[in-house]
């Protein structure tokens, strides 16, 4: 079973759940609207005239309840998978496309000098060039940036976790997505 979209009553995207849970949502009413043409079916059992039920479960559901005040831009952890996603397995360094396993989390200000795990002081680096540049900055290394490292949203967060994402809950997504967003590429 695919994982279906929860948004809250805004349309903010907040998580992947279950289809179990989404049908937990559904049977007590706490959808307000829902989206997406893949309809997930559940059967259960059946009653004494012999009917069996049946739950729909659409792939996007916006749940009933307060809009979070976060809105869209929620944190988004760093994971190597989803740093690799990001930047393209693309070497931030060199511009090359590597397969994941020739690629790193580079930290542009070395951890031994302070730099944090953020998503705005890591990139994609090969091996390579994560060893060429080893401690110190892309200026003192002479190795500067190909392109700049940004904090995703919370619409390309929720495309970063790899989820197999549906079709029509790629477009709710997209749709959200900040034109400089390297996932548009």
């Amino acid at each position: 079973m695919h994982p279906v979209l929860k948004l809250d009553s805004a349309g903010n995207p907040r998580q992947w759940i279950s289809t179990e849970v989404a049908a937990h949502y559904v049977a007590k009413g706490q959808v307000s609207w829902q989206l997406g043409a893949n309809l997930q079916v559940l059967r259960g059992g059946y009653n004494k005239q012999g009917a069996r039920s049946v739950l729909e479960v659409p792939s996007i559901i916006a749940i009933t309840g307060p809009v979070s005040a976060q809105g869209i831009d929620g944190t988004v952890s760093v994971r190597k998978d989803y740093l690799l996603k990001r930047d393209r397995q693309t070497c931030a360094y060199c511009g090359e496309r590597y397969p994941r396993e020739y690629l790193q989390m580079e930290h542009i200000i070395p951890q031994s000098r302070g730099g944090k795990t953020t998503w705005q002081n890591t990139v994609c680096a090969c091996g390579f060039c994560n060893s060429r540049k080893a401690d110190r900055n892309p200026e003192e290394a002479g190795m500067p940036l190909l392109y700049v490292p940004y904090v995703p949203n919370k619409h390309e967060g929720l495309i970063l976790q790899g989820r197999r994402v549906l079709a029509d809950q790629m477009d709710y997504l997209m749709a959200g997505v900040p034109a400089h967003s390297r996932l548009r590429s």
